[in-house]
């Protein structure tokens, strides 16, 4: 029984904890779930076959051969010698022959080309790595589109929150025979316009959520909770990629310049050849017979030096090409960090003044109630003052987002993107006790004019309160 009541107990936790997606856990299955991490495998595959290949070259060579000629003229040996005659080998000869030679010194040539091969497979890992950190960018826009109708959905519950308490104060000044019917029927239609607004919002969240269960191969349920990620930690210097695969371009370029160096070099070999024909070496016999050859070759091409200086030009060309390529991209993106380090400064001085002006709005409303229960003022008015104050929630919901964003594309772009700080535990950010007439402080959305669409350029800190967002530069 008390196992059951345990299993009972920790079954809801664990439900809860399943339908959590964090956005480096997206970023992980994302990419193992997308189709060009298979390159990987094949060009790993590759590389070890041309390897093997090369390391064959030590392996004995083998070569059959064989002809049959017709010469117009042989030799023949006129000199008359008593007792003695040379009958001249025959116009019609034979010959099979087998060459087996045995590799002794390549001058490091089957080295180098073993060590090409792997610099090529690595430059080649490092395209397609390029290639899968592009993929961070388009989770990156669908993550934070849900955090933001996240966000949205939370501001439309609260609005009718307080539509709700101020159509119940209106029912009772209508019923009294205080106030006109037509106040409360302002407020419900309002009302009505926050559920077609929460309707928009679920469907926009579920499109988002779909989208992003294809990337990560996972069907989403509509509930899902993604986890708002920490503020990023900002730092200057850049971990792209790219820079690494210039650099592993720049290393496939040095070892070209020892290959050269290894084709330059003299060769050796062991040799053997054996054969049947007519001739064999002996020429003077002119029957068929076996023979053989053996011994140790020596070969150097001074062929080659005449094109060596000019072969090294072209490699340092490319590698000054790779250069300018790489102070290209560095310039690139170092022009937008400093974008993204001017938007993040920006949005965290305009979610300061967003929070002032919250505070300025909300003790109005709170005025505004106190006179709508005491039928001082209209619906209308009422609503007015409602409506402000969550034109200046959404505003300051939409800054938040934009500044996370614009944290993590700083990141990305520097490709540091998943370090973050650790996240503050949740008691240490709650608000401050707001003052006795007001009620806790909420962020609520203008429902009737909140955007439809969630494409935004930047990002939040993810926190509410009084104290102004660390500065994370």
């Amino acid at each position: 029984m008390k196992r059951l009541l345990f299993l009972l107990l920790i079954f809801p936790a664990c439900l809860q904890a399943q339908q959590t997606l964090s956005l480096t856990k997206a970023y992980d299955m994302a990419q193992q779930n997308y189709p060009l991490i298979k390159q990987r495998q094949l060009l790993t595959q590759t590389a070890a076959i041309n390897i093997e290949n090369l390391s064959k070259g030590f392996l004995p060579q083998f070569n059959l051969s064989g002809q049959a000629t017709y010469q117009s003229q042989v030799t023949e040996v006129d000199i008359p010698v008593p007792g003695i005659t040379i009958t001249p080998p025959s116009k019609d000869q034979y010959k099979v022959l087998a060459d087996v030679n045995q590799l002794l010194y390549d001058g490091g040539v089957i080295k180098e080309q073993k060590n090409i091969q792997q610099l090529n497979e690595n430059a080649e890992q490092q395209k397609v790595e390029v290639e899968l950190y592009k993929l961070k960018d388009r989770i990156n826009q669908l993550f934070l589109g849900v955090l933001f109708l996240d966000e949205q959905l939370k501001q439309v519950t609260l609005v009718k929150d307080d539509l709700n308490n101020g159509i119940r104060q209106t029912e009772a000044q209508v019923n009294n025979g205080v106030v006109l019917r037509s106040n409360l029927n302002v407020l419900k239609a309002e009302l009505l316009k926050s559920d077609e607004k929460e309707i928009e919002l679920k469907a926009s969240r579920k499109g988002f959520t779909d989208v992003l269960g294809l990337f990560i191969n996972q069907t989403l349920p509509d509930n899902i909770q993604l986890e708002k990620p920490a503020v990023p930690v900002i730092s200057n210097d850049i971990q792209r990629p790219e820079l690494r695969l210039y650099n592993t371009q720049e290393k496939l370029l040095s070892g070209q310049y020892k290959i050269i160096d290894a084709r330059n070099k003299p060769k050796a070999n062991l040799f053997v050849q054996g054969g049947y024909g007519r001739p064999g070496l002996n020429f003077l016999d002119n029957s068929f017979s076996f023979f053989y050859t053996t011994g140790v070759r020596f070969n150097w091409s001074l062929s080659v030096l005449y094109k060596q200086k000019k072969e090294k030009q072209l490699i340092d060309i490319d590698k000054r090409s790779i250069d300018i390529q790489k102070e290209t991209f560095l310039l690139n993106t170092n022009t937008s960090l400093k974008q993204q380090e001017a938007e993040v400064n920006k949005l965290q001085q305009l979610i300061v003044k967003d929070k002032e002006i919250i505070d300025l709005r909300l003790s109005v409303k709170e005025a505004a109630k106190a006179q709508l229960e005491n039928a001082v003022i209209t619906a209308n008015d009422y609503l007015r003052e409602v409506n402000a104050e969550d034109q200046a929630r959404q505003l300051l919901i939409t800054h938040q987002v934009q500044l996370l964003q614009a944290q993590i594309n700083y990141q990305t772009i520097s490709g540091k993107i998943g370090r973050f700080v650790r996240r503050v535990p949740q008691h240490r950010l709650r608000r401050p006790s707001p003052r006795p007439y007001r009620r806790a402080r909420r962020t609520r959305s203008k429902f009737h004019s909140a955007p439809s669409s969630t494409s935004f350029s930047g990002g939040a800190d993810g926190r509410y309160g009084r104290r102004p967002a660390p500065n994370p530069l």
